[in-house]
């Protein structure tokens, strides 16, 4: 029972990375979730953002799971504990790493690491919510796929037409 239990909470961790894809696509990126999650691609004041709002509900459920596991209903609480490290693994990477909302700042320099920072960043080269490209959390597609995504979402065109060639800094359009 032990082993299924911990198949059960791995295999939740690696589901939760296909639901918080979908969330972030269809959810956050959609006309009922964007209230929130605009937030998280604007600039904000505070430590804070209204985006944190979708942790709080996703920390709630799996509390709810696993209390109910708890209680005797399995295998929730396996499920649950499978929400909770996701979270912890979200939290570390998306708002740790990649966010820098830590006090302090690590850049990585190679690996899948930096090309999970990478593949977040450019994400967030696009305004608003349309024409984005990598909306998993701990999976990042590789970097040529994410540019080649976004050049035929026309955003690489209009960014590279507003740099100067020798500063690498945008004019005014």
């Amino acid at each position: 029972m032990l082993v299924t239990n911990g198949l059960i909470v791995l295999a939740t961790v690696v589901a939760m990375e296909f639901i918080a894809y979908g969330t972030h696509r269809w959810v956050m990126h959609g006309p009922l979730g964007w209230g929130w999650h605009r937030s998280h691609h604007e600039e904000t004041e505070g430590v804070f953002e209204k985006n944190d709002l979708y942790a709080v509900v996703f920390t709630i459920l799996s509390g709810a799971l696993i209390t109910f596991g708890i209680a005797g209903v399995w295998p929730l609480r396996q499920i649950g504990l499978g929400m909770m490290i996701y979270g912890v693994l979200y939290f570390i990477v998306h708002d740790g790493l990649v966010h820098q909302r830590w006090p302090f700042r690590w850049v990585p320099k190679r690996g899948y690491v930096k090309r999970l920072v990478q593949a977040h960043k450019m994400h967030h080269a696009v305004e608003g919510r349309e024409g984005c490209v990598s909306f998993g959390f701990l999976y990042a597609p590789p970097v040529n796929h994410l540019k080649e995504r976004l050049r035929r979402n026309g955003v690489l065109a209009h960014k590279a037409r507003h740099e100067t060639p020798a500063a690498g800094r945008s004019e005014p359009a």
